[in-house]
């Protein structure tokens, strides 16, 4: 038997930084949101396992053990052919392996496990808004947001996580509200995100200084900002992202641009 998965982009539309423990792991305070726009898998039962990959970001895939998938089917006891269709670029802070892994463990279980695979994966799982504290490992459901739709932008270059955290100037920074007020609007949204912060933008400029001239493009939106560790940035809108985008295609064709909405 065949079946199907979608993995969607994991968007940070705020991530803050609030401190970092003594084992070394950082703090964070996020607001997590899911696009229309990811990876798809095909899963087909066999006595032994096998994944292949196409897609535009197929390159560098790995399809042995090394692969979350791969990591993922052993959780849920599975085994057979997974086909991975590779659309979300590697190494750009939208959660691209861990949604991956967290397709499998919706087709086959083994949720309990999935921080051990890391710690954007218990996130993917439920693939709806969530607010994401600790270390990635508290999570908690958040009200339907507005009706919105999405743009993510690729410059094609990879920032490295670490290379990103550790230039960060300060790492004991303000969490969200504690509270979120109720957003009736699309426009509220945005004013109340635009309070926000993603404490990892600034380094990861410093890093891949692309990031500045792909926000400066998204000058349209409702708001612009960096997702995750970057590089990739979206910009929210209430209507016409996928014209916008087709725009600024023909204006950057070297960029990685996606269009769709935000799952509620």
């Amino acid at each position: 038997m065949t079946t199907e998965g979608f993995a969607p982009a994991k968007v940070n539309l705020a991530l803050h930084v609030t401190g970092v423990r003594d084992d070394g792991y950082h703090l964070l305070d996020s607001l997590v949101v899911f696009a229309q726009i990811g990876d798809r898998l095909t899963f087909s039962s066999a006595p032994d396992m096998q994944i292949t990959v196409d897609g535009p970001f197929a390159n560098g895939v790995p399809c042995d053990a090394r692969n979350l998938i791969w990591q993922a089917a052993e959780i849920s006891d599975w085994t057979g052919h997974v086909h991975l269709t590779k659309n979300l670029p590697h190494s750009a802070g939208i959660g691209g392996g861990s949604a991956d892994a967290a397709a499998v463990l919706r087709a086959f279980g083994g949720h309990e496990r999935a921080a051990s695979l890391g710690a954007d994966v218990p996130v993917c799982l439920s693939a709806k808004p969530q607010r994401m504290s600790g270390i990635g490992d508290v999570l908690t459901p958040v009200a339907p947001l507005p009706a919105l739709e999405i743009i993510l932008i690729n410059p094609r270059v990879e920032v490295p996580t670490g290379t990103v955290f550790n230039g960060l100037a300060e790492k004991q920074n303000a969490p969200m509200p504690e509270v979120f007020p109720e957003f009736g609007s699309a426009g509220g949204f945005c004013q109340w995100l635009r309070a926000q912060r993603n404490d990892l933008e600034a380094p990861a400029r410093h890093a891949a200084p692309q990031i500045t001239e792909v926000l400066a493009a998204l000058d349209t939106a409702l708001l612009a900002r960096m997702s995750g560790s970057g590089a990739t940035c979206f910009g929210l809108y209430r209507e016409g992202a996928s014209k916008e985008a087709e725009r600024l295609r023909r204006l950057h064709p070297d960029w990685w641009i996606a269009a769709g909405k935000l799952l509620s």
